[in-house]
């Protein structure tokens, strides 16, 4: 007897799961009228790294794009679409920024404005959201003390009675070292809020294994964040692993509690994709993407092989050796309501164990559970060398677009056209006390006994972050019910809302 593979994730009826047969993915690219080409350039310290901040920087309900330029300048593309129309952007105003390897958007001094943590090989920089997308260098104001390093892994997090968040910053390779690279990485750096505001000291994380991605995230369900590391296994060659810390007291898992497993660490997804509210994780690496399945109390499972997340080789042209997989994230692309998995893929430099011509994925979740590779359907099949990236509705069309940065030459933006999608709704929280994004809390959408469930989280992916509305896919229904779970609170009230809108919800409830 066949068992479908969503019986293999979780014992879930079947039921519950939706049906409706939706067209396959298209997606248009329009990077072509872009006011400015955006190219993330540079030698071998610009091997890793390239990432995209998507965030709303002048309040007009559009998402802007702060993309890393390497050796070249950062850029600001600064949304000026119609709703629903083609997409299109105009040059923004920023200080020239150098050495940017990706950017995270947060609200850092909770003043309601997104500021930005930006990494750099060199010393990072903190820029202070202004009013109409200007920004003011805020490193030294806030009391960040950062040095000449290689940064390429950002999360942040609001630890309970505190207004300002937690910061953790992963660094690379350790260029002061002259017995590099291999063997040769960096620790990484821990900051905390200082009682009057701002920061104290660094805190060291050692030690470091070449961090790559970071995720803080209350991955237990238990009103408790802890710090994910992915690591890449080239430079630090034996004795490291991917890490698990504790914030309190701040300590790495012991071995007994966190099985120790070594990989190519590059990027960190995470979502629940089986329904039964607990995050899954998603690790790109070099050869297999691992997808783990959350179980619960601790434990995590590799997902099956015939799930088909793992993507190790490119599925389109003649190039068979492994895939190198960087940006990963979910998204429901055809509002089935059911969570797709994009990744973005692309050689190193010339790496000649892994494939040169290596397409992204775009993996579109079936009724039973499985993965079905579509990129090429969809349009999005590029063999560039491609590294951060992020998915987000750009038009406010309600269905998701991508954005993907790529190594020497310039930026994808690719528009979601697909045809016959489902309803969606988008939800923005207003928390309070220096925590505006409501980072920590969980949002959940039911929809006929069948609950999505959103962590709000800072970090992950390859060095792109985003501060933009949840977003979700809710198939044929025209009705669903939502609820907040704050940080540290109970479950708030379920709440009626109708499909096809975005709505805004504080700790009072709704808000819009």
């Amino acid at each position: 007897m066949k068992i479908p593979l969503i019986m293999v994730l979780l014992p879930l009826a079947a039921s519950v799961l939706p049906e409706t047969a939706l067209a396959d993915p298209v997606f248009v690219n329009r990077s072509a009228a872009l006011p400015v080409q955006p190219v993330y350039a540079g030698g071998w310290e610009h091997f890793v790294g390239g990432g995209v901040a998507l965030f709303d920087c002048n309040a007009d309900a559009r998402p802007d794009i702060f993309v890393a330029g390497g050796e070249n300048k950062a850029e600001l593309l600064v949304n000026t679409t119609a709703p629903g129309g083609a997409i299109s952007f105009d040059a923004g105003t920023l200080a020239p920024i150098t050495g940017v390897t990706g950017a995270y958007p947060l609200d850092i001094d909770g003043d309601g404005l997104l500021d930005l943590a930006v990494l750099r090989v060199g010393p990072d920089r903190f820029l202070k959201g202004l009013p109409d997308c200007q920004f003011q260098d805020a490193t030294a104001i806030w009391g960040l003390e950062t040095a000449d390093r290689w940064s390429t892994a950002f999360t942040a997090t609001w630890e309970s009675g505190q207004s300002w968040p937690t910061l953790a910053i992963g660094h690379y390779v350790d260029r002061a070292r002259a017995d590099g690279p291999f063997e040769a990485c960096d620790s990484n750096s821990l900051y905390r809020p200082a009682p009057n505001g701002g920061y104290g000291p660094e805190i060291p994380l050692s030690p470091g294994y070449c961090a790559l991605s970071m995720l803080f995230s209350d991955w237990q369900r238990n009103g408790t964040a802890d710090l994910r590391i992915s690591n890449d296994r080239h430079y630090y060659v034996r004795g490291g692993y991917e890490e698990m810390w504790r914030l309190s007291p701040l300590a790495p898992y012991a071995e007994a509690e966190w099985p120790r497993f070594s990989l190519w660490g590059m990027g960190i997804a995470s979502r629940d994709i089986t329904g039964d509210g607990l995050p899954e994780v998603m690790m790109t690496s070099m050869g297999d993407q691992l997808l783990q399945i959350n179980r619960g109390g601790g434990r995590l499972e590799n997902a099956p092989f015939a799930l088909g997340t793992y993507a190790h080789r490119p599925y389109i042209g003649d190039d068979g050796r492994p895939s190198t997989g960087w940006h990963a994230e979910f998204g429901d692309i055809d509002n089935d309501g059911r969570d797709d998995l994009f990744i973005a893929k692309g050689n190193v430099d010339q790496m000649p164990s892994n494939a040169m011509h290596d397409p992204n994925n775009l993996l579109m979740q079936a009724a039973d559970g499985s993965f079905v590779e579509k990129g090429q359907e969809a349009g999005v099949a590029t063999m560039e060398r491609s590294r951060g990236a992020g998915l987000v509705d750009l038009n406010a069309d309600g269905r998701l677009d991508i954005v993907v940065v790529n190594r020497r030459v310039p930026i994808e933006i690719w528009e979601n056209q697909t045809p016959e999608s489902g309803n969606w709704l988008t939800v923005a929280l207003r928390g309070q006390g220096g925590n505006s994004m409501g980072v920590g809390a969980w949002v959940e959408l039911r929809t006929d006994g069948r609950v999505q469930a959103r962590e709000v989280t800072v970090g992950g992916g390859h060095v792109s972050g985003q501060a933009v509305p949840l977003h979700f896919g809710l198939d044929a229904a025209t009705q669903a019910e939502l609820r907040v779970i704050w940080p540290g609170q109970a479950p708030g009230e379920w709440v009626a809302v109708a499909a096809g809108q975005h709505v805004t919800f504080g700790p009072a409830g709704r808000m819009d």
